[in-house]
């Protein structure tokens, strides 16, 4: 994996020191850029993956960063809730504390097995065996990785959930089934965990870039085609993790909306986009 290098975050009011997340899908792509933003803000960050070669390294650049102590690798499959209660477990144990969960990991949109462009393709075309991997990473998982936290969350009063998510027209557009199905239901998840949890301290956003990212080495780009820079989401992922954050839920933030000339609360007010699912109460 080709590395890229991390630009200089910003943000000088808000400092994590002692917060620590866990963080899935850390070992790459986004989920690797936003470990170490939020490590260099002074978070402590336990990356979770089921890649350990990838979590090593992106542990020892923590280690360049924030020091020995600012990062621990747990290979963990989301997919097991088990696993997933021992990553938190062990968290606990490590640093003594538990304040957010990113649940960024999703099924690869690319790999063996599937075209160069991805799997993006009609419903009659795309392998059974991948839509069911991809519903049970991004849904499940997601699912799973909530469901393990929130006894800590819930007995201290506090705790801190975002969910990845994806720009609207991927809930609609053609070809965009398996990927498109999944975060749709992140999206329900998010709103429903919200209010389920809206008298428990613990706050439920999701977030997403608001385009196609430059986080893929082996992407196939479209001629013309301009993509996001793979660091769009760390000032919002920055401040969702930080006490800026305290009372905000059942949300969904753009990254691509983040206006860096604003205040950080301005900013992260102005990259707010409406719910996509809305109703009575």
């Amino acid at each position: 994996m080709a590395e890229i290098a991390l630009p200089d975050i910003g943000l000088p009011d808000i400092q994590l020191d002692g917060r620590v997340v866990i963080l899935t899908g850390a070992d790459r792509g986004l989920g690797r850029t936003m470990s170490l933003a939020l490590a260099a803000k002074g978070a402590h960050i336990v990356l979770a993956s089921p890649e350990t070669a990838g979590l090593e390294a992106v542990a020892g650049e923590i280690a360049e960063i924030a020091g020995t102590e600012g990062a621990l690798a747990v290979p963990t499959d989301i997919t097991d809730l088990a696993a997933c209660n021992a990553l938190v477990a062990r968290t606990l144990d490590h640093f003594g504390a538990l304040d957010v969960l990113v649940n960024n990991a999703r099924r690869l949109h690319r790999g063996p097995g599937i075209p160069p462009t991805g799997n993006a393709m009609p419903i009659f075309e795309t392998n059974p065996e991948i839509w069911r991997e991809t519903v049970m990473v991004n849904v499940v998982g997601t699912y799973f990785m909530t469901y393990a936290t929130l006894p800590h969350f819930i007995g201290q009063g506090a705790g801190r959930i975002v969910n990845l998510s994806t720009s609207l027209h991927n809930f609609y557009r053609a070809k965009q089934s398996p990927y498109g199905v999944t975060k749709a239901a992140i999206e329900s998840e998010t709103q429903i965990w919200s209010r389920d949890l809206s008298d428990t301290g613990v706050a439920v956003n999701s977030l997403l870039p608001g385009g196609a990212c430059d986080s893929d080495p082996d992407r196939v780009r479209t001629p013309g085609q301009t993509l996001l820079p793979i660091d769009i989401m760390n000032p919002l992922v920055i401040w969702l993790a930080s006490t800026r954050s305290d009372g905000v839920t059942g949300h969904r933030f753009v990254g691509k909306l983040w206006d860096p000339a604003l205040d950080p609360d301005a900013a992260a007010q102005g990259a707010r986009e409406e719910p996509v699912f809305h109703g009575q109460e």
